[in-house]
């Protein structure tokens, strides 16, 4: 964003449908000029009708053979009660697409984050589905098409030789306080504001047993002790730290009545699953999407002192923190580290419907613009109920070679992959 659109974004960000009329009359201005050209670094392919989801996991097996997918079997809405996806993947070999396989349906799902579709390792896959009205999540061989069915959603999960654990809260709760983000499908009874039988779980995956981590009234009586009455209180967006020690996650408080309206406080949390304890991050109230890296380092979107920023937080220190590349990322984006200190992140369309792709340095502060891809306008999120945007959400492959992220350019929601390198410099 340049100075004016940041000043004026930060006096409407609170007035949703204010913030959605100005928004669409700027823009407007700028459809009436020609497309602006698109910019590729590298080499790219794609599949039109097929997208991931998320930046928070990676779309590549971890041997780079196969990349999942969603099949989507219609655009422009939110899915009906009972409408699934079909699910698969896709033959990756010398860096093309090969064939689609299907492997099954989900009836839990949504544009932003699929099913929760991810790898646990090279041969099984686990993702969210429902079974006669109840939410679930199945773990299948992609060779065998054998299943296993665990009997909570899953949102992330950590998978090592010792553990195969995830992590799960209320996604009729999510969905209320974000439409899009969860599903319509009830998994709880609570009505309450911050009930203390909801909150944050671990599912053991190997046991199918789950544990409450930390509830949402113990959040409302201490992190969010001034929103404890008059706010919906909620949990998002988890992930675990890449030693698996840690769990992190968005604790989100939005006002009763107005709950889905964008105007929720944000604190971004860090369970410690060996301590027991929970860290709070420097966010003054904010918090959108992140990351982790390999030396618990945690790169962020949040607002400092009233301005959009990156901002890289470190385990090890946690009273400071580092803004980065300010002059360039001074609005959300999604992340994905390449090494400890790069990562790629993308921007929401500017007021030409152009989509940036930056990877940017931590340590020098500097970020590269590697693709500027054209959204065309019908893939922008209508209101609060409608959430159909199409956001890049870049993913990088174990090998660091390739970035998937998903794009309507060619009018048509679709899977691509990028060419980062083809050298070891990373």
């Amino acid at each position: 964003m340049n100075k004016i659109e940041t000043i004026v974004y930060g006096m409407v960000k609170n007035h949703p449908w204010m913030k959605k009329t100005i928004r669409t009359i700027y823009q407007g201005f700028f459809d009436l000029l020609p497309k602006e050209k698109e910019i590729f670094k590298g080499d790219f392919q794609y599949k039109e009708g097929y997208f991931f989801g998320f930046h928070d996991v990676s779309a590549f097996s971890p041997d780079e053979s196969k990349i999942l997918a969603h099949k989507t079997p219609f655009d422009g809405r939110i899915p009906k009660d009972n409408e699934p996806v079909e699910i698969g993947y896709f033959d990756f070999l010398g860096g093309k697409f090969g064939e689609f396989h299907i492997l099954d349906k989900s009836f839990a799902w949504n544009y932003h984050k699929g099913c929760r579709l991810q790898w646990i390792n090279n041969d099984k896959i686990i993702y969210n589905t429902a079974i006669e009205g109840t939410l679930v999540s199945k773990i299948m061989d992609v060779n065998t098409r054998n299943f296993d069915i665990i009997y909570f959603p899953i949102d992330a999960i950590y998978s090592s030789e010792a553990r195969l654990i995830g992590t799960t809260f209320s996604y009729s709760r999510l969905n209320r306080c974000m439409p899009g983000y969860g599903y319509a499908i009830a998994d709880e009874d609570y009505v309450e504001e911050a009930p203390k039988g909801s909150g944050l779980f671990i599912i053991n995956l190997l046991t199918k047993k789950r544990e409450l981590c930390i509830s949402l009234e113990e959040l409302a009586y201490s992190v969010g002790y001034a929103y404890r009455i008059g706010y919906t209180h909620f949990v998002t967006h988890s992930e675990f730290s890449k030693d698996g020690r840690y769990v992190s996650f968005l604790y989100r408080v939005a006002p009763i009545g107005k709950e889905g309206l964008d105007m929720h406080k944000t604190w971004i949390l860090i369970y410690d699953l060996q301590s027991k304890s929970l860290k709070v991050l420097s966010t003054q109230e904010s918090g959108s999407h992140y990351v982790w890296n390999d030396k618990n380092q945690i790169i962020a979107s949040c607002v400092i002192n009233g301005k959009s920023c990156h901002v890289l937080y470190d385990l090890d220190n946690l009273d400071s923190y580092k803004i980065v590349a300010s002059d360039v990322l001074n609005s959300d984006g999604h992340q994905s580290f390449i090494t400890n200190t790069k990562f790629v992140t993308d921007t929401y369309p500017d007021r030409k419907r152009m989509a940036k792709l930056y990877i940017v340095d931590t340590e020098t502060s500097s970020a590269e613009l590697v693709a500027s891809i054209y959204s065309p306008k019908e893939f922008q999120t209508k209101d609060v109920q409608c959430h159909i945007a199409c956001d890049l959400h870049p993913r990088v492959s174990p090998s660091k070679r390739y970035i998937s992220f998903d794009s309507p350019r060619t009018g048509k929601r679709a899977l691509y992959t990028f060419t980062l390198v083809k050298n070891d410099n990373f």
